[in-house]
Order: structure tokens, then C-alpha cells, then sequence
């Protein structure tokens, strides 16, 4: 609020400070005539009744008359200045010369010289003298006060603006953490209230919208497993019934049955990381102890496929707290994608950083990742090479889920390239 309300203000006080200057300069010019006629009026009785003083002396006793009004007069000055004097313009001179008076106009359209005619030779002059610095401090302080009373009307105009557009920004955060009842609760009387009603229009479309397909998702999901479920194990009794030469036919059907129930249950694991207000545990574990129980799950394949696997730790590591079920997740299904895709070589890797983060990093040596693609492997069901998918198996699930997964701890989960020549996957999860 205080950047916008001094941007206001800036460009307030120097548009008043520039119409100030400028506006009077620019009326003087268009009604320069008028505000000499106004002038010469004003000034005309002061004028006449120092010319007559002047015209009932001797032109000897002029100076000395000059000194005498000069006092009487002040702080006005009166001054005789020969007709030659080369401070007049020619209009001047013309005027003069007819016998008609003249005046110099100051700030705001009043005079500041009143000229009169004596004789051929001589001009009287009436000067006003510049205001006194009290008189200019006082006009400045004025100044300042309309500057101050602007800031307090901006100051009241921007504060029922800037409430109601810092509501906004909360409801749009808490939706876009998943509290998808949110809403502004913005007056219709607020000068954004049809923005705020746009706005909680479209949460409301949105939560409707995203519920109806969590809902889908979820109960497709789970009726689906009941049938699966039910023809796996007909499948598997009709194994006896029937001859060699159908048996494996038949056990290739229960694996496509199988994989489409695996591939229902990673369903339900994607739908419920996406439901919203989901609480995320919190536990202390030591991090080496953690990754050694997530590979060890992963160690008789590793080692009947004869693939060098590496861990790399920095010593000392303290214990760190984390979501051990869903951590473990992430790292899972890093760690086979790892596996499905390297040739000879995996390395994990675990740190710490200078603030305490928690650093861990899966990297093989497979064909990588292309840079512009590294983003959308993230995404539900998207296949970077869906030939070589079919061959290796996996859903385009399991990065989306543990990219959710880390997120839901406030952590990152990015790909670039490995030193080992494939893909490089890191984790970095935030100190509670």
C-alpha cells in the first residue's frame, strides 16, 4: 500500500506544483489585455496622486520630493527614472510617450511597476517590492498543508481499495493452496465489488468443477477395482481347467488385468494427494537410515540386473523432518524410473544445505531428458517416448506423483542433466 500511495501522491503534488507554475503563466498570455486594463485601473488613483505632487513642485525639488514619498509610501518605492531609460520596452515607450501609463504585471496577474508620464523627460515609477521571507515561509506552509490535507484524502480513497484488493490477493492464495470454499466476502458496495463477485463466481465454478471430477475419479476408481479384482481371481482358477497350450495366454491376461488394477490404484494416489486441506505428518528421521530402507526394497533387482548403484552422503548428516510415507513415495518412484531407463549406472545423493534444507538427488546414466520436455514429463499420463514406455511399463503417473508429493511439503522436485550423461532428478525439501 505505501509504494502505490506514494506513487499517487508523487505524481499528485507534482501535478499541482506544475499546474501552479504553468496555469497562471498560461492565463497571463491568453488574457493578457484584460489583466492590463485591470491593472491600470488599480493603479490609476495611486498614480495620479504622485503625479500630482510631482507637477505642483519645481523640477528642481523632484529628487527630493521622490525621497519624501518614497518614505511616506513605503514599503511601496517611488522612483524617477529618465524617458530614455533603456529598462522600458518599445511598447512602453510608445504608451509613455502618448501620455498613457503603464504597468509590469508580477505573479499571479498583479502589477509590479506602475509607470506615469511627467514630462518629456522624466517618468515616475511605483514600485511593489518582493513579499518579506515571513510572508513567503507562511505562503509555503500553506503549500505544504494542501499537500498534507491531499495526502490525507488520497490516503482515505486508497484504504478501502487497498483492503478489498489485499482480500483478493488472500482468497486467490488460499484457492490456489486448495481451499477451494474460500471466498472474498467483498461488499457489493465496494468500488471492486462486480470484480469480487466475477471472481467468487468463478471459485465457486471452479470448486464445483473440481469436486465433480475428483468425485468421478474416485468412484470410477474404486468400482473398477471390484470387477478387476474379481477377474483376476477367475482367471486364476480356470488356470487348472485348461491345457498347457492356453496357459500362458491366460497368464498374459492376468497380467494386462493386473497392471490395469496397478494402474487404478496409482489413480486413487493421485487423486487423494490432490484433495485439498490433506495434513501432512511430520516426523524426525535420520536421513541415511531412510534412504537405505528405500533401497533396500530396490536392492535384489539392482543387483539381478547387474546394475552399479552408488550412494553418495555428506558425513554427519542430522536428522531431518519429513513425511516418511509420502518422501518415501516420491523416492520410489524416482528410483525405479531411474532403473527402467539407465544402462549400467544409478547414483542417489544426499546433502544438506547452508539453511538446513534436505538435498537428494537420483541420477542414471540412460539418454536424458531433452531440455524443452523436462517440464511436461511432470504431468499426469504424458509419455516422453511412449514406444520405449511400452517396453519398460509405468502409467506417466509416477513423476506427477512424486512432483505433488514434494510440493505438499513446500519442497521442489526438478530435472536437468546428469554428469553420468542421463537424467538428474532433485529434491529439495524445506526445513519445518
Amino acid at each position: 500500500m505505501l509504494k502505490i500511495l506514494v506513487r499517487l501522491y508523487l505524481l499528485t503534488i507534482i501535478t499541482y506544483a506544475g499546474a501552479i507554475f504553468l496555469v497562471p503563466e498560461v492565463i497571463l498570455k491568453v488574457f493578457n489585455e484584460r489583466y492590463m486594463a485591470y491593472n491600470l485601473e488599480q493603479a490609476r488613483g495611486v498614480q495620479g496622486l504622485i503625479v500630482r505632487q510631482f507637477r505642483q513642485a519645481s523640477e528642481s525639488e523632484w529628487p527630493a520630493l521622490a525621497k519624501a514619498l518614497a518614505a511616506d509610501f513605503a514599503p511601496l518605492a517611488i522612483e524617477l527614472m529618465p524617458s530614455t531609460s533603456a529598462d522600458l520596452t518599445e511598447q512602453e515607450r510608445v504608451r509613455l510617450d502618448a501620455g498613457q501609463n503603464v504597468v509590469r504585471l508580477g505573479d499571479w496577474g498583479y502589477y509590479e511597476t506602475a509607470i506615469a508620464p511627467l514630462n518629456g523627460q522624466w517618468l515616475v515609477a511605483l514600485r511593489n517590492p518582493p513579499d518579506p521571507f515571513d510572508i513567503n515561509l507562511l505562503s509555503w506552509g500553506i503549500t505544504v498543508l494542501i499537500g498534507a490535507a491531499l495526502l490525507g484524502c488520497l490516503l482515505l480513497w486508497l484504504w478501502p481499495h487497498w483492503r478489498d484488493l489485499q482480500r483478493l490477493k488472500a482468497t486467490a492464495q488460499l484457492l490456489g493452496q486448495g481451499q477451494l470454499s474460500e471466498r472474498t466476502m467483498i461488499s457489493s458496495r465496494s468500488n471492486i465489488g462486480e470484480l469480487a463477485q466475477v471472481f467468487d463466481t468463478m471459485a465457486h465454478d471452479l470448486e464445483q468443477l473440481l469436486t465433480q471430477q475428483r468425485e468421478l475419479l474416485n468412484a470410477v476408481s474404486h468400482e473398477l477395482r471390484t470387477p478387476l479384482t474379481r477377474l483376476d481371481f477367475g482367471l486364476v482358477l480356470l488356470y487348472d481347467e485348461l491345457p498347457a497350450t492356453s496357459r500362458k495366454r491366460l497368464m498374459q491376461l492376468v497380467g494386462h488385468v493386473r497392471e490395469l488394477d496397478e494402474l487404478v490404484l496409482e489413480l486413487l494416489s493421485y487423486s487423494r494427494l490432490q484433495t485439498p486441506g490433506q495434513t501432512v505428518e511430520r516426523v524426525e528421521v535420520s536421513l541415511l537410515e531412510f534412504v537405505d530402507s528405500i533401497l533396500g526394497s530396490f536392492a535384489e533387482e539392482l543387483d539381478s540386473r547387474d546394475i552399479c548403484w552408488e550412494v553418495r552422503a555428506a558425513s554427519d548428516l542430522p536428522r531431518f523432518a519429513l513425511d516418511p510415507r509420502l518422501t518415501a513415495r516420491a523416492v520410489q518412484n524416482l528410483i525405479r524410473n531411474a532403473m527402467r531407463y539407465c544402462d549400467k549406472r544409478l547414483m542417489l545423493s544426499l546433502d544438506q544445505d547452508a539453511t538446513g534444507n534436505c538435498l537428494l538427488s537420483v541420477e542414471d546414466d540412460g539418454i536424458g531428458i531433452p531440455e524443452h520436455e523436462r517440464e511436461q514429463i511432470f504431468q499426469p499420463f504424458y509419455r516422453l517416448d511412449r514406444s520405449r514406455d511400452q517396453a519398460t511399463g509405468g502409467f506417466g503417473l509416477g513423476l506427477a506423483i512424486s512432483r505433488r508429493v514434494i510440493e505438499s511439503q513446500g519442497g521442489q522436485l526438478t530435472v536437468d542433466q546428469s554428469a553420468l550423461g542421463g537424467a538428474r532428478f532433485h529434491i529439495q525439501l524445506p526445513r519445518r
